[in-house]
């Protein structure tokens, strides 16, 4: 792949937008009486370019890395269980692994950059860079080759998935740590207010934490534009789901963004072509604290706020019936013409 960032144009289409907003507006229903359900169905008639629109094929792919970082107690866990979490998610007993067999989702496990060798199978792609990043305290969590061979490889896991729909997850110890260091960076925001507990870190360890990473930006104060921040503070999961995100965008797939981390890599991939956050819908918004800020960023209003603080493509799952509900109610539902009812006077 010659170049790893395609242009994305816009999805503007005042034709089709008046189209679908007439068929919403004549469903049997007050007006707006569906409430956000209603900019839901016209969102994904936009990006899916039908009316209406049916969702097919969706793919749940959950990346997965390791952080240099983490050699810093930024976290509560150990590094080891990242390659655990994945095996739970391949053997089906995560979170994750339930919903997406509830939900119909095909899922798919990959190691962008685990510091462990899998055993090859069924729903694993190994896509490893290398056996996780560098300590971004003390250099460039990956090369710049390293990170764009991670979104290029991102790009080719999608070209070879079917279907027009994405939902992100991701798994990772510290990479809630990397995604703070590129929500400060990309919005020139303070790290205290980008920084959170993760995976359940008491007051002294967030104190610890947030002292971290902000060396971490201090090392690399002259870091700016979007792709040197991603190969700066990024793991080689986000570097992923940011080619990911750009193939979708490029073929016009809804993208189903989880939480914190994988809207950094939205962040990121937004930041390169403003165009993908117009086939973006935001599952929830979590208990992790800079995510409002990174939802504001992406000027996003999310479907769920259910206090999740989970990752792994939890939240996206969750809110995928309200994408199906969306779809079936724009194509099932009946008009007033068509059910013989009178219309508000």
């Amino acid at each position: 792949m010659t170049n790893p960032i395609p242009h994305i144009p816009s999805l503007h289409d005042a034709d089709l937008a008046a189209r679908l907003q007439q068929r919403i507006d004549t469903k049997t229903k007050p007006l707006g009486a569906l409430g956000r359900l209603e900019t839901l169905m016209l969102r994904l008639g936009l990006i899916l370019g039908s009316e209406p629109p049916a969702l097919v094929a969706p793919q749940m792919m959950v990346f997965a890395g390791d952080h240099g970082l983490a050699a810093r107690g930024v976290s509560a866990f150990p590094s080891d269980v990242t390659w655990q979490m994945v095996e739970n998610f391949l053997a089906g007993g995560a979170a994750v692994s339930v919903l997406a067999r509830q939900h119909g989702l095909a899922l798919t496990v990959v190691d962008a950059g685990v510091a462990h060798d899998f055993a090859p199978r069924e729903g694993l792609a190994i896509a490893k860079i290398a056996r996780g990043t560098a300590d971004s305290s003390q250099q460039p969590a990956m090369s710049e080759a390293q990170c764009l061979q991670a979104i290029a490889a991102g790009r080719e896991l999608l070209q070879q998935r079917p279907g027009n729909a994405l939902l992100l997850g991701e798994m990772g110890i510290a990479n809630t740590s990397a995604a703070a260091l590129l929500l400060a960076r990309l919005q020139g925001l303070p790290i205290e207010a980008c920084t959170g507990r993760g995976t359940g870190l008491d007051d002294a360890q967030l104190a610890r934490k947030t002292a971290v990473l902000a060396q971490v930006l201090e090392r690399h104060a002259g870091v700016a534009a979007p792709l040197e921040a991603l190969a700066a503070f990024g793991g080689f999961e986000i570097a992923m789901m940011v080619g990911a995100v750009l193939q979708a965008a490029l073929e016009r797939r809804v993208i189903v963004v989880d939480g914190f981390i994988t809207g950094s890599a939205v962040l990121v991939a937004a930041k390169l072509q403003p165009a993908v956050l117009e086939r973006c819908v935001f599952a929830h918004r979590s208990n992790e604290s800079g995510h409002a800020l990174m939802l504001e960023a992406l000027g996003a209003e999310p479907l769920l706020d259910l206090g999740l603080r989970l990752g792994e493509g939890s939240g996206a799952a969750l809110a995928w019936p309200l994408l199906e509900s969306a779809c079936r109610i724009l194509k099932e539902m009946a008009s007033f013409a068509s059910a013989g009812v009178s219309e508000k006077a």
